[in-house]
């Protein structure tokens, strides 16, 4: 099996294509375009990993062509590379624009060009191995779905929620993305509960709840220390969403701000949707009553600031809300 990557090279000058072939056949499987239309072509059966393209062509120019790649959504992923002889800062500069990864300028030097597409190469696969783990992410936290009575349109608002909150506090686009994707693994440890607990119609009795509350230390083993950013955020989650802002809540009875910020945001959003969804084993609350829970649990289960910060953002949440109705009922 060939696991050598692809490259598609496009130039309407031979002795061009020529040089890039000698360039690179020993280390790539090549596909070869004179033209744009062939290159398009080419693009959307050969399914290269990277493309090398020329500018100056007859009909469709380098650019009409990076233009309908990255409009067409089975070849937008393709990184570009335009090889060119126009050196001109502008020129640069409009490549990048187009949604060019990079720009080499013609005479070609061997070892640059090698050394940019290995580059680029290796950064497609280190985002294909971001979105495989944060695929895995989202598939474990479906799982626990199936172990709980809890819908999956639960999961989403109270993820939504969760970043609404962290982007009126002023976090980073990164932690904004890491927050919505972790949240929902918050009660992925209800996989090791026993269904005869889980989903018991009426209220828990001592015993019962003892093993209940070991959820959250199994989130934490399930999800592990792998070093990763975001699943290092999932984990946090997992083991100290029921920790109470008052040192009354589990696993660790954690007080106050050593009580992980995530932690604390995705309390406030998880009881806000849990009490205003219906369940097998109870009504819907009314927002008006789900809001004053919250405000009367200030300083006791949660943080009083990350209160004032969920009433600011009561508007964006509601929206989201609605947005996320679940479909077997009106709540």
């Amino acid at each position: 099996m060939n696991e050598q990557p692809t490259l598609l090279l496009v130039d309407d000058e031979p002795a061009n294509l020529q040089v890039l072939k000698n360039i690179l056949e020993d280390h790539y499987r090549l596909l070869f375009a004179r033209d744009g239309q062939r290159a398009l072509t080419l693009a959307a059966s050969g399914r290269p990993d990277l493309i090398l393209l020329d500018v100056m062509m007859p009909d469709l120019s380098g650019h009409d062509v990076c233009r309908q790649l990255k409009t067409n959504a089975d070849t937008a992923h393709i990184p570009v590379i335009f090889v060119s002889a126009l050196a001109q800062v502008e020129d640069e500069a409009l490549g990048f624009e187009l949604g060019a990864v990079d720009y080499i300028t013609k005479p070609v030097r061997p070892a640059i060009v090698r050394a940019r597409i290995k580059t680029h190469l290796s950064l497609v696969r280190t985002d294909e191995l971001r979105k495989t783990r944060l695929s895995v992410v989202q598939r474990l936290g479906r799982a626990a779905e199936y172990k709980d009575n809890e819908t999956g349109r639960h999961i989403i608002r109270m993820s939504l929620f969760s970043q609404i909150m962290a982007r009126r506090l002023g976090f980073g686009e990164q932690y904004l993305d890491d927050l919505l994707n972790a949240a929902p693994m918050h009660d992925i440890g209800k996989i090791g509960i026993p269904d005869a607990i889980l989903l018991k119609p009426g209220k828990l009795d001592p015993d019962e709840w003892a093993i209940m509350q070991t959820h959250a230390r199994i989130g934490a083993e399930i999800i592990g220390d792998d070093g990763s950013r975001l699943l290092n955020m999932a984990r946090e989650i997992a083991l100290c969403h029921h920790e109470k802002w008052d040192g009354s809540g589990y696993p660790q009875g954690l007080q106050g701000e050593s009580i992980p910020v995530e932690a604390r945001i995705v309390a406030i959003a998880d009881v806000f949707d849990a009490l205003t969804s219906e369940r097998p084993y109870k009504k819907a609350w009314s927002i008006e009553d789900a809001t004053a829970l919250i405000r009367g649990q200030s300083g006791q289960h949660f943080d009083p600031s990350l209160v004032d910060v969920f009433f600011d953002c009561l508007p964006d949440i509601l929206i989201a809300r609605d947005q996320w109705l679940d479909e077997d009922s009106g709540h």
